[in-house]
């Protein structure tokens, strides 16, 4: 590898949650891992998303685009810090002026999980159960595998959800996988849900590092910790949100998968990745479930998949919960 640019030292910024600190020390660890003269700081923002924490309203009615990432945005731009680390399905899929995603991590664990207060599964906790979840994608999938369980908004970081479980204010709540995993909190999962039970967030597992647009000295750092796969894996399935037009707090998710032996093949264009991917879009109630599957190149599938599902009823499932 090639010397890194001079003056290598960067501050990374970071939500203040033990998680955030955790995934963003993960990224510091991995720069410093890379280039051996380079030097990371962290500094600690409070975001809209986490100031608005104790209230306990539901993401999608305060307006979930940029709630957990305006406020590092603007500290990019503003030259307060040189990098921004985001759970990447937090990350809206249109980027702010000035600001590039420079770098998607090796990804973790994309699945869900579900922790509940007796261990049950999700096919064996008992009707009625109060389970909670602030994104209305698991809502949706949930209310449609059992529509007998009570869906109930949770706000608060992981611990604080799995806490709620065990003093018994929920009977069980559902939570990314990779959090879970990062927080060492594993012990605690009743269930790992599979992709098939229910379907991720677009981009979730993955970290995406934010640069200033045109920063050369810092996008050159971030080559080492960009991952070929992760960002096509992801790339497919924001692309698949974006052109659904729902946000991040639509009912909409993906899940990509790299196609083994697909880089540089024939059929793929010149230096991609083929990705394989399932796409859902979800009516709130779960009364009604679009899913589409198909392979190609990221964005090529992206797009491609997202006109499937307007054409078989997305379009119409999302136009009523805009008006909502």
């Amino acid at each position: 590898m090639s010397p890194p640019p001079r003056s290598a030292a960067v501050t990374l910024g970071t939500r203040a949650s033990a998680l955030a600190r955790l995934q963003t020390q993960l990224v510091a660890d991995a720069l410093e891992a890379a280039w051996a003269d380079l030097a990371c700081a962290t500094e600690a923002l409070v975001t809209a998303g986490d100031r608005s924490q104790a209230s306990g309203e539901p993401l999608p009615e305060i307006g979930g685009k940029g709630l957990f990432t305006a406020e590092l945005e603007r500290a990019l731009l503003a030259g307060e810090i040189d990098l921004a680390v985001h759970s990447l399905k937090d990350l809206p899929t249109d980027e702010a002026p000035g600001v590039a995603v420079g770098a998607v991590c090796a990804r973790d664990d994309a699945r869900d999980c579900l922790v509940s207060s007796d261990g049950s599964t999700l096919a064996g906790l008992p009707p009625g159960s109060v389970v909670g979840t602030s994104s209305l994608r698991r809502a949706a999938q949930l209310r449609a595998l059992r529509p007998d369980l009570e869906i109930r908004s949770i706000r608060g970081n992981v611990d604080t959800r799995v806490r709620k479980v065990r003093e018994g204010r929920y009977g069980a709540v559902v939570l990314g996988a990779a959090g879970v995993r990062r927080l060492a909190l594993t012990g605690e999962v009743s269930e790992w849900l599979s992709p098939e039970t229910m379907l991720p967030a677009p981009g979730q597992g993955a970290l995406g590092v934010q640069c200033r647009a045109g920063d050369e000295r810092v996008l050159t750092l971030l080559t080492a910790i960009d991952d070929p796969a992760a960002r096509a894996e992801t790339a497919a399935e924001r692309t698949f949100l974006r052109e659904l037009g729902g946000g991040c707090a639509a009912p909409v998710a993906a899940h990509a998968r790299v196609v083994a032996g697909s880089e540089g093949g024939a059929a793929a264009p010149q230096g991609t990745l083929r990705v394989r991917m399932d796409g859902l879009v979800a009516a709130v109630d779960g009364s009604e479930v679009v899913r589409v599957t198909g392979e190609g190149s990221a964005v090529e599938l992206g797009e491609r998949l997202a006109r499937e599902a307007l054409d078989a009823g997305a379009e119409r499932i999302l136009a009523a919960i805009r008006v909502r």
